[in-house]
């Protein structure tokens, strides 16, 4: 068995607030190799780790995230929402992956990944558009391309992007689809795994990186399958 890269997914939200800097040290803290964290941008440019659009499901209020400034953001929250400089510092233990749903975001966001000097630790994932983006900003980032479907990517695609890795969500998987993208030499990550069914089934198949929820019940079957060195 190859070795496994165990992911926080937005840290550890069952542990702590998702996105936040205590849910980073709890993921870290549990035992994961690379925390995953969601970029977008304030009204006056700069990169918060936030998720969803609006404020409204996370910190009850209405107000979208590029409606308003940093310092605002911060105000509301209480603090609550870190920038991408401070999620950086938080996971500095451990690998960060850097989930980006709003391809506007590309440009800031790798920017302030090479002024914190973690450019080597950083990898970056999402859809076609914002990983384009990101390989067109920076012609050396690690890329974790986000697919939906089970038809493979378009050879176009896959030669603009040129991806390390293919990440799809669990459900999609199978070990035909598993083989496949191997064989054409690509690293295979799965998103969002939550139950230790789920997870040795996916481990079964030969997938390299396993991003979840719950990283306490992922690091329980990695050791009772005598997990190897993760996969960097």
């Amino acid at each position: 068995m190859t070795g496994i890269t165990a992911v926080g997914h937005r840290g550890a939200p069952y542990v702590a607030r998702e996105n936040t800097l205590p849910s980073f040290g709890a993921a870290i803290a549990a035992g994961a190799d690379a925390v995953e964290v969601d970029v977008r941008l304030t009204r006056d440019g700069v990169p918060v780790v936030v998720h969803d659009r609006t404020l409204e499901r996370l910190w009850e209020r209405t107000e979208e995230v590029s409606a308003v400034t940093a310092d605002r953001l911060r105000e509301l929250t209480v603090g609550g929402v870190p920038t991408l400089a401070e999620a950086l510092e938080a996971t500095a233990p451990v690998r960060t992956l850097v989930d980006l749903p709003d391809p506007g975001a590309v440009p800031a966001a790798v920017r302030a990944v090479g002024d914190a000097g973690a450019a080597d630790r950083v990898y970056y994932c999402g859809g076609p558009l914002a990983m384009r983006a990101v390989r067109a900003t920076d012609p050396a980032a690690e890329i974790a391309l986000t697919w939906h479907r089970t038809a493979p990517p378009r050879p176009s695609l896959l030669a603009d992007v040129r991806p390390r890795w293919l990440n799809f969500r669990f459900g999609l998987l199978t070990p035909e689809l598993v083989g496949r993208a191997k064989a054409d030499g690509y690293r295979v990550s799965a998103w969002t795994p939550d139950t230790g069914r789920n997870m040795r089934r996916l481990l079964a198949m030969g997938v390299e990186s396993v991003t979840t929820n719950r990283m306490d019940a992922l690091c329980r079957v990695l050791r009772r399958t005598g997990r190897p060195a993760p996969v960097r």
